[in-house]
């Protein structure tokens, strides 16, 4: 029986873990992995663009490569909490 409160709990710090602790390991690492992917992403459009902005002026320079991040990480950091929380809500029955 796992807990959907804990799941959702280490799921909101960390996307993965309530998967990994719903015993969903193979899950819960490609989410781990692709938030760190999106982090490594996030920093690199944020340096890149502030130097596109220096180096042009220009401030629109990264800007749909950013606007879609902003808009598809949420959704994902969303689903995690929804997956791990579903996932251990059917264990617990």
């Amino acid at each position: 029986m796992k807990n959907s409160g804990v799941a959702v709990i280490l799921s909101f710090f960390v996307p993965g873990l309530g998967q990994i602790y719903n015993g969903q390991i193979l899950k819960g690492v490609i989410f781990i992995i692709l938030h760190g992917i999106s982090v490594l992403i996030a920093i690199i459009l944020i340096v890149g663009g502030s130097l596109a902005l220096i180096v042009t002026g220009n401030v629109f320079a990264t800007s749909p490569i950013i606007l879609t991040g902003v808009i598809l990480y949420p959704i994902f950091w969303i689903y995690n909490l929804y997956d791990a929380y579903n996932t251990a809500a059917r264990t617990h029955l």
